[in-house]
């Protein structure tokens, strides 16, 4: 059940339209980029052949299925024009756009990359590739990506600098200077360091950041806790027996969730930024992971072709633009403080 409070909060959030719209609009294609092998895919939602019906984007079918020599995985799109394939009763159902983001499209006319047409709305990359694919697979991935970072970094945040406040001391003092000591080291480094030992992958990358994400939400909490630990309630669930996790996190925790709140769209918006980045200076996902920082690389290396850096870039600005106006609204909604210095 939710407060008075929370709902007066989620109210306001609501009323602020921009926000709110902006919200859903990400939600939305957020959710829609979960289904993109469904959705942007070159292998058939449904295929009928010789009388039994096949998933290709559910499950892998050798191509000796469908009339091949070969096991290995079918070709769809040789499949398409085979005439073998019609004569057996072939028919396939393609995704409504149905190109794959690794797959390089080298029969078309001229050298990559090729310019937008109506078969490639927003033209090919440097490798032949499909740019719109690329795009919404590369939003799936920074998404994924924000997202993750972000609910580790608010998990360790609010656990250590929840820990500090409540605590106080010689342990805040103690775990204060190796915050200190930690954000001091050099996260580029760290990264370049890592990859080359343990190769440049999803989970080192969001592990190397979440080590060092965390440190700016945990000075907030710690904060919080600090002017909470002396409060009417607390002290009496100390007088009660309380013990230390059941203050920490059922008393003291929703109280103090404010600072969390309206900092996680911003988290999002670094951890999508800081991906883009690492990817662009060539220090993120190994090839040919699609990604938004490898596009604007290749648009950088290709001013011939403007279509591949005003496609990637506008991605980026759109997505970005979208969840600050998020993060503002949040921050007028749930921050008091912020409000009253509106008024």
């Amino acid at each position: 059940m939710l407060s008075p409070l929370t709902k007066s909060r989620l109210r306001k959030f609501r009323s602020i339209k921009r926000a709110w719209w902006s919200f859903w609009i990400l939600t939305i294609a957020f959710v829609f980029s979960l289904f993109s092998e469904q959705l942007v895919n070159d292998h058939p939602l449904l295929l009928r052949y010789g009388g039994h019906w096949y998933f290709p984007t559910l499950r892998f079918y050798p191509a000796n299925a469908f009339g091949g020599r070969y096991k290995t995985e079918a070709d769809y799109l040789a499949i398409r024009g085979d005439p073998a394939f019609n004569a057996h009763g072939g028919w396939m159902l393609l995704p409504p756009i149905p190109h794959s983001p690794l797959h390089s499209y080298l029969d078309l006319a001229g050298a990559p990359p090729h310019p937008p047409s109506w078969q490639h709305w927003l033209g090919t990359d440097s490798s032949a590739r499909d740019v719109l694919a690329r795009l919404i697979y590369g939003f799936r991935i920074c998404m994924t990506f924000a997202l993750s970072l972000a609910a580790i970094s608010a998990v360790l945040g609010i656990i250590i600098g929840g820990m500090q406040g409540y605590f106080g001391g010689r342990f805040d003092l103690t775990i204060q200077r190796l915050i200190e000591i930690w954000s001091a080291l050099p996260f580029l480094y760290v990264v370049i360091l890592l990859g080359s030992i343990y190769g440049q992958n999803f989970t080192i990358l969001l592990t190397v950041m979440a080590l060092f994400e965390w440190i700016a939400l945990s000075y907030y909490m710690r904060g919080e806790f600090y002017k909470l630990r002396e409060q009417p309630y607390v002290l009496a669930a100390r007088g009660l027996g309380a013990g230390h996790l059941r203050i920490l996190f059922k008393q003291m925790l929703p109280n103090a969730m404010t600072p969390v709140i309206t900092l996680l769209p911003f988290s999002i918006v670094g951890g999508i930024s800081s991906l883009t980045a690492l990817d662009f200076l060539g220090f993120g996902l190994q090839p040919p992971t699609p990604s938004w920082g490898e596009l604007m690389q290749q648009g950088l290396q290709n001013l011939q072709a403007p279509w591949i850096a005003t496609s990637s870039v506008g991605a980026l600005f759109l997505t970005l633009l979208l969840a600050s106006f998020v993060g503002e609204g949040v921050r007028d909604a749930f921050d008091p403080k912020f409000r009253l210095r509106l008024q």
